[in-house]
């Protein structure tokens, strides 16, 4: 995380795949982990996240091809979608409020998270704020994903 944490300070391009891995099924996009929410939230300049959705790899490398296993090297000539969506914005300071006031009160089990952060969020205001982006991310990427299908179904 600090290195990818290095390249956003730096201004440079950072792709990540915040469902935790590179989707082999055709269901709807589950919820998001919050590594891409924390790098967004750290970085001393709010980056731009440009949403991003692509199927066909899972043709290109089928986890169960060869005796439950994936082929040693990607397979050639299949069909791969990408679609790239508008540019998402995150207004952080009016988040971060945001985040402050829905966390008072709250109780939860702490999961050891820093006490406070440098914008002076508690465990509860972090949760929070993470998951709001997350599920920010999601909901965009979810409605790419569903133009993909509906594409592919008009191409029929």
């Amino acid at each position: 995380m600090n290195v990818a944490l290095d390249v956003l300070s730096g201004g440079g391009w950072l792709h990540t795949f915040p469902e935790g891995k590179i989707c082999q099924e055709h269901a709807p996009i589950r919820r998001l982990k919050w590594g891409t929410a924390s790098l967004i939230e750290r970085a001393p300049v709010t980056p731009i996240v440009l949403p991003i959705v692509h199927t066909g790899f899972e043709e290109v490398m089928p986890e169960n091809l060869f005796f439950g296993r994936r082929p040693p090297l990607p397979l050639c000539m299949k069909n791969i979608k990408i679609i790239v969506g508008e540019p998402i914005e995150f207004d952080l300071p009016s988040l971060r409020q945001t985040a402050k006031s829905m966390s008072q009160g709250l109780s939860f089990q702490s999961l050891g998270w820093p006490k406070t952060e440098r914008h002076g969020l508690d465990e509860a205001a972090q949760r929070w704020l993470y998951m709001n982006i997350s599920d920010n991310i999601r909901t965009v990427m979810e409605k790419l994903r569903n133009f993909g299908v509906t594409l592919e179904r008009l191409k029929v």
